[in-house]
């Protein structure tokens, strides 16, 4: 393993205590720079940042080095850390009278719904912490590393994942594809143990720098490709930001499948069923492709059939495939490129989508559950509006109460009792000074932040669901409110109950 550090454990903890000691930490950071230049490095702009680190204080000084991967002066990296340990373990090296970072270390705040946050690190190839291999100084290379095995740090894609996830205190945990291990840094918190693998051993290396230098003990690391390396091993929680990017070749192995088309993520899927223990989850964030002549819904249906697991597929956006080849050339730094060589990539990429019918390409997150029932439920929906992040306890409430309406015919449901879940608010819409609403309205401002049209009954039905009264006698009493027959009420009711249960307006309450 070349072109990464391999501190001495030691060495390893003295410098996390300095990282500490020096409030080189994400609040640290946001602190120092302010949200207008701490923005722009997500934009992978650093000039604002530049300006904000000439004090030369210690916090300064490591973020110029390790966060804007610029040469510092010997003695004022010596203010700041151990320039002896680093220089040992590889984490700097020397330029005349100067240092400068062999990787970049990125400040990050480990956060697990229902847990405080925590300061941990994310040790990523120099300038793959935002803007793929296109970004900050990447250049042809990265620190003498072909750019194909480049690891990158935390994106937009990480954060999406680790906010999905559902975060029970559990046993085990395997993270397909850690990367740099962001989603094991999250895993390890909630965790007995973690598992993180990866078909590059320099992610494999980095990911196990990450974890150190961040205080977990609780990991383990194995190569390979997809399950291959978990062999008959079953986890309570698999989560995996794969390389999903659908492409014509495989020339980034942090983003590139390897496989034809989609196939990647439908593997995960397929194979997700025999790594799962009872009740256990994966989650995963993929790509799909539109394919003339196929509803984009049955065909990620077909991935989940027969798998026994119950499902629950987002779709957030669709791009045509001029927009989606764009976007990756972008991240592949190809548009900096000599303008022939950008046109010809770009038509390789338009010659495969064609070739295979492909019209579009959708993003989303998938969410498995091994529920062990007889008719697993699949839901493919398209959601491209805003939700509350997290939203890893949203869809473990989701599935939950999938259990509830599957345990429930039309009888017992209006036998149950329900609340109105929190946030939930109704408007009224219709013609100004109309004596009466043409309809109305229910706003879920939590989770998915869901709308529903309702009527009469409906809203009268919600409004009375505190908990006190049967579903079954809340309807009769509107039956006899509208002077509408009971029993026809009750025959009409259960399939709106099963709705607004299911997207999470109204709530069971345990018997």
């Amino acid at each position: 393993m070349t072109n990464s550090p391999t501190p001495d454990p030691v060495r390893l903890a003295r410098l996390r205590e300095a990282l500490l000691a020096a409030q080189y930490t994400a609040d640290g950071c946001l602190d120092l720079l302010g949200p207008t230049a701490y923005a722009a490095l997500a934009r992978s702009e650093t000039v604002p940042a530049l300006r904000a680190t000439r004090g030369g204080s210690p916090l300064e000084t490591l973020v110029r080095l390790f966060l804007l991967q610029q040469p510092v002066p010997r003695a004022a990296a010596a203010a700041a850390l151990s320039v002896e340990d680093c220089l040992a373990d590889g984490w700097l090296t020397e330029d005349g009278d100067q240092v400068r970072a062999t990787v970049d270390v990125r400040p990050y705040a480990n956060e697990v719904a229902g847990l405080p946050s925590a300061d941990a690190w994310v040790v990523s190839d120099l300038g793959c912490a935002v803007g793929g291999a296109g970004g900050i100084g990447a250049g042809d290379s990265s620190g003498g590393v072909a750019r194909r095995d480049l690891v990158l740090g935390v994106g937009g894609a990480s954060t999406t994942l680790a906010n999905l996830a559902v975060r029970r205190s559990v046993r085990s945990v395997l993270d397909l594809g850690t990367g740099s291990g962001v989603q094991a840094l999250h895993a390890a918190r909630h965790a007995q143990h973690v598992t993180a693998t990866d078909l590059n051993p320099r992610a494999l290396q980095f990911a196990r720098l990450t974890l150190a230098l961040s205080g977990f003990e609780n990991t383990r690391t194995a190569g390979g490709s997809l399950f291959e390396p978990v062999a008959d091993e079953r986890f309570d929680l698999i989560v995996s930001n794969p390389p999903f990017v659908i492409s014509p070749g495989s020339r980034f192995v942090y983003r590139d499948g390897g496989m034809a088309g989609d196939d990647l993520c439908r593997s995960i899927v397929r194979g997700a069923a025999a790594h799962l223990e009872p009740g256990g989850y994966c989650q995963l964030l993929a790509n799909w492709q539109h394919v003339k002549g196929e509803d984009w819904h049955e065909r990620l249906a077909g991935w989940v059939a027969g798998t026994g697991l119950d499902a629950w597929v987002v779709q957030r956006q669709v791009q045509d495939i001029a927009e989606y080849a764009e976007l990756w050339l972008r991240d592949g730094g190809d548009h900096l490129g000599r303008g022939a060589d950008y046109r010809a990539r770009y038509g390789e990429w338009l010659d495969a989508f064609e070739a295979a019918g492909v019209e579009g390409v959708g993003f989303g997150w998938i969410t498995l559950r091994a529920s062990g029932a007889a008719e697993p439920t699949v839901r493919i929906e398209e959601w491209p509006h805003p939700v509350e992040q997290p939203l890893g306890p949203h869809i473990e409430e989701w599935f939950a109460r999938q259990d509830f309406l599957r345990a429930h015919d039309d009888a017992a449901l209006l036998a149950a009792r329900y609340v109105l879940a929190e946030e939930v608010v109704q408007e009224q819409v219709g013609a100004p000074g109309a004596e009466d609403p043409e309809h109305v309205i229910l706003r879920h401002n939590r989770g998915m932040r869901r709308a529903t049209k309702v009527d009469t009954v409906g809203a009268g039905f919600v409004g009375a669901c505190d908990g006190s009264l049967a579903a079954g006698d809340i309807v009769d009493a509107i039956a006899h409110l509208l002077g509408e027959e009971r029993v026809m009420l009750r025959d009409r009711v259960p399939e709106s109950l099963r709705l607004l249960t299911e997207q999470g307006f109204v709530a069971p309450v345990a018997p």
